[in-house]
């Protein structure tokens, strides 16, 4: 290993889009940057006639990852490391994020006629306009009998691939008919940092084809051409441009071409990676291994496992999927999250929360001291944290956002506990169909924005999940997991377990339950998961005794403050 080589991750958010540099002999991070997205609302383009609907442009994208790297190359120069010492680079997106391409790789969203038109950009994670697709998905394959759902949860998405292009099929077929395929942003970017122009090459990502598309080696890759015709022929027509087997992300999708390594400021040939989601490389770079669940805590959460493929698993429902090396070679990657958390808090600060508490940052802030002050249970609130439909264990986006026990005497800062609560009920929810099949965790490491920004919800969380807290050492957990990628594919590390020995680790700073607090809590998750199933699943349910026991509970909690 050379000591004086270092790699690049390119991480590209919701909203932005970063850059980092870092030491591979030791993790140290040189140099960092990031530039918000053009286009839209915070990088999102909506639609005023459907909620529903979130796209981004590609060309922020570009944009954006060239402005930042040459940032950090700036940066990095003032510190005296050349460009010529950079060996690799790793890529992770949000997903699944599809978005349709022409015969030459080239998005059709920067094509003219086309620079307009929603349908032809990307389709964010978080586009739920194909709810109903989703569901004929989900039918068509339970009732043929097929696999394609065991490793996933059961249950297919709205946030994925083909329930995206099944509803562009069919509202948008202009599009359709124009894109000669789809790629995830994750394989995307890696084609265009290479000069990829035949889409059959361009390498695909087992991370997002394994947990978003239905793929896996145990029926031979995507779903068979019958079944997806059955859907829609256009849905048939994209499998026959998907290049397989889908790869890890210790392989190289190819070298950075001159045109890219140009305007970025960086020398030709830098090998690249196969790139993956951005959850699960911030499960990589905050040093996941067996036993530890990795939670990235942002807008949304993902909840990230690995296990030996030696190891056998048991098929969860509710879950994103069970897919093999998405997340780390030689091991299984299991997947589950929630679909808004940050979202919530950030929703609350900005519509409903009184102004005088500010904007931004400053209302959190505000809103966090006063709630810190709040004992457990004696606001007598209890939240569904369904904002955006529910990811894990519910699997259903027709799902939404609810409080219970609202009085003329609630408080501003209680709603605002209300829903951290909720989150974590939420996260536990999860955390409890694991222990149900078996997958035993050991302990949790968080990152992302959330995690690093509020202890008030770290400690609320361990005190709810009733487990220790650890915190990732690079704030910048999704970007160090490419560029651990980046070091492997470039030779500065043998294997991805090396490299993140060399270049990952936690923080001192533990979250540990509160034994005060955490039976309390207890009896609060007990109710939110009767809210939880009666209104998330089938079969009628009794909750006549949920608001007077949250009475109950919070004149307690206060009689025992006096």
């Amino acid at each position: 290993m050379n000591a004086s080589s270092f790699a690049l991750g390119l991480d590209f958010g919701t909203s932005s889009v970063r850059a980092l540099l870092v030491n591979t002999a030791n993790g140290h991070e040189v140099a960092t940057a990031s530039t918000a997205y053009a286009t839209g609302d915070h990088g999102v383009m909506t639609s005023p006639t459907d909620a529903d609907i979130a796209r981004q442009h590609p060309g922020d994208h570009i944009a954006g990852a060239i402005t930042c790297v040459r940032r950090v190359l700036e940066l990095a120069s003032a510190k005296g490391i050349a460009s010529s010492q950079i060996v690799g680079i790793g890529v992770d997106t949000t997903g699944s994020t599809p978005l349709p391409v022409d015969a030459k790789v080239r998005p059709l969203a920067m094509i003219p006629q086309f620079a307009r038109e929603l349908a032809a950009q990307a389709w964010l994670w978080k586009d739920h306009s194909s709810h109903a697709e989703a569901a004929e998905i989900t039918n068509a394959a339970t009732n043929a009998g097929l696999p394609y759902l065991t490793t996933c949860g059961g249950t297919y998405s709205s946030e994925w691939f083909w329930s995206k292009l099944l509803h562009c099929a069919r509202h948008h077929p202009q599009v359709m008919a124009a894109a000669a395929g789809w790629l995830e942003l994750c394989d995307y970017i890696p084609a265009w940092l290479c000069g990829m122009t035949d889409l059959a090459a361009v390498p695909r990502s087992i991370c997002a084809a394994a947990h978003k598309a239905m793929y896996h080696p145990q029926w031979g890759g995507l779903p068979e051409t019958e079944f997806l015709r059955s859907l829609h022929p256009e849905l048939a027509r994209v499998r026959e441009t998907f290049r397989s087997p889908a790869l890890a992300s210790d392989q190289r999708a190819g070298t950075l071409c001159s045109a890219v390594a140009a305007e970025m400021g960086l020398p030709a040939g830098i090998p690249v990676a196969v790139g993956a989601l951005d959850a699960h490389l911030g499960a990589v770079g905050s040093g996941c291994g067996p036993g530890t669940l990795v939670k990235i805590l942002g807008t949304s959460t993902c909840d990230c496992m690995v296990a030996p493929l030696s190891q056998a698993l048991p098929n969860i429902p509710g879950l994103c999927g069970i897919a093999p090396e998405s997340i780390l070679p030689g091991m299984h990657g299991l997947e589950a999250g929630q679909s808004a958390v940050g979202d919530i808090f950030q929703w609350f600060v900005q519509k409903i929360a009184p102004q005088g508490f500010g904007h931004g940052d400053t209302a959190h802030t505000l809103l966090a001291t006063a709630a810190q002050n709040i004992a457990p249970g004696a606001s007598g609130l209890l939240a569904l944290d369904w904002h955006n439909g529910n990811r894990c264990v519910l699997t259903d986006p027709r799902l939404s956002g609810l409080v219970l026990g609202l009085t003329l005497a609630t408080t501003t800062p209680e709603l605002y506990r209300a829903w951290i609560e909720a989150t974590a009920f939420g996260a536990r929810a999860i955390l409890d169909r694991l222990a149900e099949y078996g997958v035993q965790v050991e302990r949790i490491v968080t990152c992302g924005g959330v995690a690093e920004k509020s202890p008030l919800l770290m400690q609320i969380y361990a005190n709810v999940c009733e487990r220790p807290l650890l915190l990732a050492r690079s704030g910048e957990a999704c970007a160090l997991g490419a560029a651990v990628f980046g070091a492997v594919v470039g030779g500065a590390h043998a294997t991805v377990p090396a490299a993140q020995a060399a270049m990952t680790s936690t923080k001192d700073l533990v979250y540990h339950p509160d034994p005060a607090q955490v039976p309390v809590y207890r009896e609060l998750y007990a109710l939110y998961r009767q809210l939880h199933d009666a209104f998330g699943t089938t079969g009628a349910r009794d909750l006549a005794n949920v608001m007077k026991d949250l009475l109950r509970l919070r004149d307690r909690v206060r009689s025992a403050a006096v």
